[in-house]
């Protein structure tokens, strides 16, 4: 029998303890439920699925939360299980954790992210809109896209694509503003520079976007890097702290150039 199998014989009777809170304007509070008979088998999500249906047959409001792919990719299904984002396990989304990682008769404390910027809308949903807008504010190019050139015309050294690819991997989840002590967006947004940044299409607005992006994010109230590092534990896609300091790179260049160009002063060497 596969070790698979062996879990899903196994049941679980657990306490959860969720936050609920009906409206963004609403004062919330944590409320219990208890659950049994949760197959160790059974996703994060499906075992608040089965929650639900259970408070919907009740005649109770169901417990509204974040989904759509439920398969680590769209960033969606932000929650914080036990004080941790995304859950106890490193490198996953809430929805690709699995039961088989709780104990029988465990409490689970769940809560939506904790950030000013992330205004809670109901129950365990946040929103996440600000980290849209830091994207809108520097999600451009310059370069005539509906009349594209060859594919291969423009060599891209392997390095630095696979550097785009890497920061491409955020998916913009928000766990790395909600594992911050200071709401930082440093972790998103560098990874988005980093993307945007390295690859020839996006150097020409390389010093606008920069500065775009972080005026964006300071405007949005998210708080300063202080190196915590708690950002890079959490993020579902293993994206480090060497983006942020790409960041505080193209962010002082860009800084410079500004000053330069109003005061009409030249660099040195230039």
């Amino acid at each position: 029998m596969s070790d698979n199998a062996h879990h899903h014989d196994q049941t679980l009777s657990l306490t959860i303890r969720v936050w609920r809170q009906p409206t963004r304007l609403a004062r919330g509070a944590f409320q219990e439920y208890e659950v049994n008979g949760i197959s160790t088998g059974s996703s994060f999500l499906e075992m608040i699925d089965i929650l639900n249906e259970e408070l919907v047959a009740k005649g109770e409001e169901p417990i509204a939360f974040d989904h759509d792919c439920r398969e680590g990719i769209c960033g969606m299904c932000s929650m914080t299980i036990n004080g941790l984002p995304h859950g106890p396990l490193q490198g996953v989304t809430t929805c690709q954790v699995h039961m088989r990682h709780f104990k029988d008769g465990e409490t689970i404390t769940i809560e939506p992210w904790r950030a000013r910027p992330f205004p809670v809308v109901k129950d365990l949903v946040v929103d996440r809109s600000a980290l849209d807008r830091i994207t809108q504010a520097g999600g451009f190019i310059s370069i005539r896209t509906g009349s594209a050139i060859d594919a291969n015309i423009i060599s891209i050294p392997k390095p630095v694509a696979d550097r785009a690819m890497d920061a491409a991997e955020c998916i913009g989840c928000g766990a790395c503003v909600a594992a911050c002590p200071n709401a930082a967006a440093m972790l998103f947004v560098g990874s988005k520079i980093a993307h945007f940044n390295s690859l020839p299409q996006g150097r020409a607005e390389k010093s606008q976007r920069t500065l775009s992006m972080v005026e964006t994010m300071d405007a949005e109230g998210f708080g300063n890097c202080t190196n915590y590092g708690e950002c890079q534990t959490v993020c579902p896609k293993g994206n480090t702290l060497d983006f942020i300091a790409q960041l505080n790179r193209d962010y002082a260049v860009a800084r410079a150039k500004t000053f330069f160009r109003s005061t009409g002063k030249k660099r040195a060497g230039a």
